[in-house]
This record gives structure tokens, sequence and C-alpha cells, in this order.
């Protein structure tokens, strides 16, 4: 069976920006507000974090479902991890996400400054120092013949297409305009040389732009 690797729910601004300036611990976004890129995942009824009964269905509620569909490992970079950078300065920091990740599978951090494994419940998280097909390889033989997630951040997923190594990719497009941070791209017509595309708007004022490889 062919395992995909897949960029899932990875939410841009109208001008292209996946974060903002200036990321800290207080602020994992930069100047972005999460809540204005995410907003339309926030408010369905499959949100893992929803606190209480409710929430939409429909388009953006499938695709919040969609996101662990068929996942095995995911693959993130170091600045998604967290806000450090430069040699780890003690290992104390275990992610943004508590002691119950979101993910449930392994996950592979990319990193030029690798430090022991550790599990968080049903997460381990993995540091590699490795090019991205590297890393893939290993996320592969990790997944148990399942697809990859390529969460992000930014630089990460830009780094795997220039590879040509993402096989398909949902971006979700915010009706605001962040005009400094990270960057995915200046226009997604970029990516239409290796990528078809259907580009679906919700009723949420978001944009569902979907890539499958030519």
């Amino acid at each position: 069976m062919t395992q995909l690797l897949r960029v899932q729910n990875f939410c841009v601004s109208m001008d292209g920006f996946g974060s903002g300036a200036g990321q800290s611990l207080e602020a994992p976004f930069g100047h972005a507000n999460p809540a204005d890129l995410a907003s339309w995942a926030f408010a369905t009824a499959s949100w893992p974090n929803r606190a209480e009964p409710g929430g939409s269905r429909g388009l953006d509620d499938y695709f919040t479902r969609d996101f662990a569909r068929n996942i095995g490992a995911e693959i993130m970079g170091r600045n998604k991890f967290g806000p450090q950078r430069g040699p780890w300065e003690n290992l104390d920091w275990q992610g943004w996400w508590g002691d119950t990740p979101p993910f449930h599978t392994p996950v592979f951090v990319l990193t030029h400054h690798p430090r022991p494994s550790f599990t968080l419940a049903d997460t381990t998280f993995h540091f590699l120092d490795a090019t991205p097909a590297e890393a893939l390889e290993r996320a592969k033989d990790a997944a148990d013949g399942k697809d990859v997630r390529l969460g992000g951040g930014v630089a990460t997923i830009r780094q795997f297409l220039e590879a040509d190594l993402v096989d398909t990719m949902h971006v979700a497009v915010a009706p605001i305009q962040l005009h400094r941070g990270e960057r995915l791209w200046s226009s997604h017509e970029e990516l239409l040389d290796r990528f078809h595309l259907e580009s679906v708007p919700s009723p949420s004022g978001v944009t569902h732009l979907l890539f499958w490889r030519r």
C-alpha cells in the first residue's frame, strides 16, 4: 500500500503567512492570533479541545475529522515543537501541548541539536538531524503502513516541497492579512506546475485549498 506524505489543516492568511513575526513562549504564532487563523476549526463539532457540546457540522467539520484519518506518524520542525533556538539549555521543555499531546503517533522533530526521545501519553517524540528524505524514511517506517502527516511549521513545509516529497496538501486560507512573519507562498499558483488544485470556499469565510500531485 502506498504511504503518502500529507499536509493537513495547515492555516495561512490571505497574504500567505502561516505564522506571525516574533515567536516566543508567550506567543507561539508571533504577532498572529491563532484564533484568527484557525477559528474555522475551533468552531467545529469535532474540534478535539471542545469543552462543551455543540459546534458546526459540514465542510469545516469534515476537515477537522480528517486530520487524524490514516495517520501513523508526524514530522514537524523544531519551531513547531517550541520557541527555543540553538543547543538545548535543558531538557525540561516537552512541547506546547501538556501531558497529552494531540498527535497519538510517533512524532519526528527536525533539529540540528538532537536530544533523547521521550513519551507523553501515547505520543513519542524523536529528534532528528536529518534531510527531509531521511526524516520521511524514518517516519514511514514508524507509521506501520499508514500515511505520514507533515505538521509544519512554514519553513519545514517549504523544505519538503522543495525536495518534492509532498503528495497531498490541505491549506485553509483565513480571511485575514498578517503582512509579516513566516510565509508559505506569495501565491498558491507557484505550486500548480506540480499539483492539481481544488479551491472550496466555506460558509465560515475560510477557503480550503486541496493540492494533489500531477
